[in-house]
């Protein structure tokens, strides 16, 4: 299944298409304007599900940046049509990639990266160069989160042994 998934942001946002069959990104963006990728969405998108990262509110007093990240997360999520989109918290990354509520940006990265092989040059063999790129080639900022949303979409999708949206 071709997944699209998606850190949103308030004017920029991650995003990333992977193929749920090797897990290997097939289109990365690490930081597109929203109204592009709401385009995209909307015209150019080859993708069966969004699997999109949702805002949880934990007591805590939130501003204008928090409301219009929900904004765009509805937006994205009506475009690309709601029976086809899974909203994925942020404890779920936590917990799917880390085993722990307590896991932070860097640890999520670590047990992210953990998950490729190693088959492109230079220092970093999992990214590589563009000479000899690896599997993750081209990811950065908000396309790890992004990333890490697609992988917790099928970590939670295989103990369901159900698919999601359908």
């Amino acid at each position: 299944m071709r997944l699209l998934c998606i850190d949103p942001g308030t004017t920029h946002s991650g995003a990333v298409q992977i193929d749920t069959n090797d897990m290997i990104p097939v289109w990365i963006e690490p930081e597109i304007e929203n109204n592009k990728l709401l385009d995209y969405i909307k015209w150019n998108r080859k993708d069966e599900h969004l699997a999109i990262e949702m805002i949880a509110s934990y007591g805590m007093a939130v501003g204008k940046t928090t409301f219009e990240t929900v904004l765009w997360i509805g937006r994205f999520m009506e475009a690309f049509g709601f029976n086809n989109c899974t909203k994925i918290y942020r404890k779920d990354v936590k917990i799917s990639l880390c085993g722990s509520m307590k896991a932070k940006d860097t640890n999520i990265r670590v047990a992210l990266f953990d998950r490729y092989e190693g088959t492109g040059g230079g220092k970093d063999p999992k990214k590589g160069t563009k000479a000899n790129p690896g599997p993750l080639y081209g990811l950065s900022k908000h396309a790890i989160s992004a990333l890490a949303v697609g992988h917790t979409f099928v970590d939670l999708d295989n103990q369901s042994n159900i698919r999601f949206g359908g």
